[in-house]
């Protein structure tokens, strides 16, 4: 039997509710139909909005997420573009899993672009996740080319 939308929409609610990386899930709209969930709203990190995408992906009958959501920084998490730059560069040095001579970021307005080249898919998505941790970051373009040589 499949869920309705009321029933995964209910269901998504209680995941981004119950997750303690979305402080403020109140503040996301969550409609379905069909399966095909669409989120709304403000977040106040780019990890926060990745959370609440990962946690609805994961609820029961969810087919498919259309994120819709804002990142909007508090001024305390405000950060120049070449401070972001900098943390970004460090998280990517500190992975022993990363070449971060062969990768490199740019910053504006808090969207951070990745570019470079690694030899594995696993690594440049490890590169993406390390910038939800990064304060400051709106966004990431994800532009590290994957050459995968046997």
């Amino acid at each position: 039997m499949s869920k309705t939308d009321d029933q995964i929409e209910a269901d998504v609610r209680v995941a981004l509710a119950n997750d303690p990386h979305v402080p403020y899930s109140d503040e996301i709209g969550v409609v379905s139909y069909g399966g095909l969930v669409t989120l709304r709203g403000t977040v106040g990190t780019f990890g926060q909005e990745r959370a609440a995408v990962a946690d609805t992906r994961r609820a029961r009958g969810v087919i498919d997420v259309y994120d819709e959501l804002e990142v909007r920084l508090l001024d305390s998490d405000r950060r120049i573009d070449a401070e972001i730059r900098g943390s970004a560069l460090q998280r990517l040095m500190e992975d022993p899993m990363l070449d971060a001579d062969y990768l490199d970021v740019s910053v504006k307005d808090g969207w951070v672009t990745l570019t470079g080249d690694v030899d594995r898919q696993f690594q440049s998505d490890k590169a993406f996740d390390h910038m939800t941790s990064v304060r400051g970051v709106t966004g990431v373009t994800n532009k590290i080319r994957v050459d995968e040589r046997l």
